[in-house]
């Protein structure tokens, strides 16, 4: 069996250094620019759903939503109906540099699928979101205390 997750690691690994390192003058680090991106793109989300969309649990979400919050990039507002419930926002300073993230971002896109026509690229597309479908599966059984047979 061909070793597809260790190739999927390896490109989310070399990406997330690189981002790290392009982003680290404008004080966003270890993976702070998901967390921004998320919430510059679905401003008034809760943590909770940031965690869930990125794949991590309540605890990492937390701390680096209290690192962006700190360095003034998003804040915390309390909803209207619920005061328990506190929705994130982008600054000014965050939705100023969400488009450079966006840049990076597409940036790695292009680098990432030259060479690739555009039914490779629509195949590959298709196929990687059918292999997160799966693992998403083992993610929320997981989450919740299971153990995985295998």
């Amino acid at each position: 069996m061909k070793e597809i997750l260790r190739e999927i690691g390896m490109i989310a690994r070399a990406l997330d250094s690189i981002s790290n390192i392009e982003f680290k003058e404008y004080d966003l680090t270890k993976g702070q620019y998901l967390y921004l991106v998320r919430i510059c793109e679905n401003p008034g989300i809760i943590q909770e759903k940031v965690a869930e969309m990125i794949k991590v649990d309540r605890t990492t979400a937390a701390r680096a939503i209290k690192k962006l919050e700190m360095n003034g990039f998003i804040e915390k507002k309390e909803d209207n109906d619920n005061k328990k419930i506190k929705k994130l926002f982008p600054t000014e300073k965050g939705n100023k540099i969400y488009p450079v993230i966006k840049r990076e971002n597409d940036y790695s896109n292009i680098v990432a699928l030259d060479g690739l026509s555009e039914n490779e690229v629509e195949t590959i597309s298709k196929l990687l979101q059918r292999v997160r479908k799966n693992i998403e599966k083992d993610w929320e059984f997981v989450k919740k205390g299971n153990k995985r047979n295998y």
